[in-house]
């Protein structure tokens, strides 16, 4: 059975939606993102994605077509439409369809934002064998443009940083700009070093990770200690164990940067013990 999935205002099979060829997200990648986790049919951290969806559309003049209830209970129909246990769920808004191709944006009173949302199942989310080895990951240089922290579907990049990662036969890359550490290709960097957790305070320059929050909220309340800093790569390096932080991926240990095992190679007990954190405090929220 195909998927079903919600396309301006309508759930259709998959094979059966369609979107403008003028709409902006395609021809200008002027659309924004969020991908929400599901974990026995909850939907994890729905509150913080919804919000950064917000900031991102404000950043963007752009406005979105459904209020948060309908967009709550879009999110809802979809996973009992396509009996998603664990999985995602993918949803973007566009600047819409103008019904032809201009640098200009269109007026928002005449064209109405796009929006589509998809599933997808992945049973055992939460179980990923790679949590028990942990990633091994390269450095590639950071030349995104200059607004990370707004989440539009420019993913050129980092898609290419995915692809130079699998070249090289591991997991992901972690961008570099000026020997500082920026984030993974997909995802918030950290390292641990004594015992305490570093990661790249929030600016322009950087996603702000919705599950990067959640996880450094729990890390103090576990009486851990945080430091939000730039960190270098020689640093990285020189750490007794990193992990990333992701909607998909949760927390995931980091073994290995630029063929320079960290600590014994393994996955360390900060980033574990956040794993556990992480996924039992989210289970429980989840709706």
């Amino acid at each position: 059975m195909s998927r079903i999935v919600y396309v301006n205002g309508d759930y259709v099979p998959e094979e059966e939606a369609k979107v403008s060829v003028f709409d902006r997200g395609f021809l200008m990648a002027d659309a924004v993102y969020e991908v929400t986790s599901v974990l026995g049919g909850k939907l994890l951290d729905f509150p913080g994605h919804t919000a950064r969806l917000h900031r991102s559309l404000s950043e963007l003049d752009m406005g979105c077509p459904v209020t948060d209830e309908e967009l709550l209970a879009i999110h809802r129909e979809l996973v009992v439409r396509n009996g998603i246990v664990d999985g995602l769920i993918y949803l973007q808004v566009t600047r819409g369809n103008p019904g032809d191709r201009d640098f200009v944006f269109p007026d928002p009173a005449v064209v109405k934002p796009g929006i589509v949302l998809f599933t997808q199942s992945k049973p055992g989310l939460a179980e990923s064998p790679a949590a028990r080895t942990g990633w091994r990951v390269i450095s590639i240089p950071d030349i995104r443009w200059g607004r990370r922290d707004i989440k539009t579907v420019q993913l050129l990049y980092p898609s290419m940083g995915k692809m130079m990662a699998k070249k090289a036969g591991v997991d992901d890359a972690w961008l570099v700009e000026e020997g500082v550490v920026t984030e993974g290709t997909s995802n918030n960097a950290y390292i641990v070093k004594d015992g305490r957790i570093i990661t790249r305070n929030l600016s322009n320059d950087i996603l702000h990770g919705i599950t990067r929050a959640a996880v450094l909220r729990f890390a103090r309340e576990a009486q851990m200690t945080v430091e939000e800093r730039a960190f270098t790569l020689e640093e990285a390096k020189g750490a007794d164990e990193a992990f990333i932080t992701s909607a998909s991926a949760f927390v995931m240990p980091v073994v290995e940067i630029d063929g320079a095992k960290l600590g014994a190679g393994t996955p360390g007990p900060v980033a574990t013990r956040l794993r556990e954190i992480y996924l039992e405090e989210s289970r429980r929220a989840a709706i």
